[in-house]
C-alpha cells in the first residue's frame, strides 16, 4: 500500500493530519496528488507536510535495522595496504 499524508490547517487549526491509501501498484497516481497537494498550497491553501510513505509486501530486504549476519565481510580499511587505491594524476616520467 501506497500512502499520501498532509497536513490540512484549513481543517482544523493546529493542522488536522489527512491521509489517502493508494494500490501498491499505483505509484504514479499518488505522485500525481502529492503534487496536486503542493499545487494547491503554491496557490495559497493552508497544506504542509506533504510525503509519501509505502508499505510493500515485495520490497528488497527485511524491514527494519538490525546487525550484520555473522558472515557479513566489509572491511573499513584495504586488507592489503599495499594495493594502490585511486587513480594516478600528474606526470610520472
Amino acid at each position: 500500500m501506497i500512502v499520501v499524508f498532509w497536513m490540512d490547517h484549513e481543517a482544523a487549526p493546529q493542522g488536522g493530519a489527512q491521509a489517502r491509501a493508494f494500490a501498491q501498484d499505483a505509484l504514479a497516481e499518488a505522485l500525481r496528488f502529492a503534487e496536486e497537494l503542493r499545487g494547491r498550497r503554491r496557490a495559497g491553501a493552508r497544506i504542509s507536510h506533504v510525503s509519501i510513505q509505502s508499505e510493500l509486501p515485495d520490497h528488497v530486504g527485511a524491514a527494519g535495522v538490525a546487525d550484520a549476519p555473522g558472515d557479513y565481510a566489509h572491511y573499513k580499511r584495504r586488507i592489503d595496504p599495499a594495493i594502490p587505491l585511486g587513480r594516478p594524476s600528474g606526470d610520472k616520467s
